[in-house]
């Protein structure tokens, strides 16, 4: 019975498997490519750029005609989390669509140290996210507090006079976090351990 050379047989193994290893590599950098574009098409379905970028300009929201047939009351919440104090200066504030209108949030830096910090809205109900246009809001960028400071920050926009005409009440609702915790703050909460064990390694 005859059998192929060592040799033979293994180009015969190694073929199908680098043609298999070469369709996988085109295949991940076919995705690498279809990354972008699809990342741009969950954040228009989903909304997630709102999070982050103007969605109305001043000059679109002073063009647009006000409904002064309609009220709609706006509640404002806020949300902490981590070392931060935080309010709407208002809880609540009736407006009519298409008329452009300015509320103030406050945020204070509770703690001794720098905190960088970020604000993400949220809205109920979810229908009437795509009709509350933010000109301008702290929650485009991130904030810097330094120690103990307070920041009085202004929240401009324009409820679309295209809300269906079921939604009587939107809930704007900010939570502000805490990016991250300096190293200094973690290693001076570490170094009174480690005194502390010293000292009981070693007691007067």
């Amino acid at each position: 019975m005859s059998t192929q050379p060592p040799a033979q047989a293994d180009r015969s193994f190694n073929r199908p498997m680098l043609i298999k290893l070469f369709i996988v590599a085109l295949m991940m950098f076919g995705f690498g490519f279809a990354l972008v574009p699809m990342y741009r098409a969950i954040c228009q379905i989903t909304g997630i750029n709102n999070l982050v970028q103007r969605d109305v300009t001043v000059r679109e929201a002073k063009n647009t005609q006000v409904d002064m047939s309609r009220t709609i009351s706006i509640e404002f919440d806020a949300n902490a989390r981590g070392p931060l104090g935080f309010k709407p200066e208002q809880r609540s504030l009736d407006v009519h669509p298409g008329e452009v209108t300015t509320v103030m949030y406050e945020v204070s830096n509770e703690q001794a140290r720098t905190i960088q910090a970020q604000a993400i809205p949220s809205y109920a109900p979810k229908q009437a996210t795509e009709y509350f246009r933010k000109i301008e809001c702290f929650c485009f960028t991130q904030q810097t507090l330094t120690a103990n400071q307070t920041k009085r920050m202004p929240v401009v926009f324009v409820v679309d006079p295209k809300l269906p005409k079921d939604v009587k009440t939107i809930t704007l609702s900010y939570t502000f976090f805490e990016l991250n915790t300096p190293v200094s703050a973690t290693a001076g909460s570490a170094a009174p351990t480690a005194n502390t064990a010293a000292t009981a390694a070693n007691p007067a």
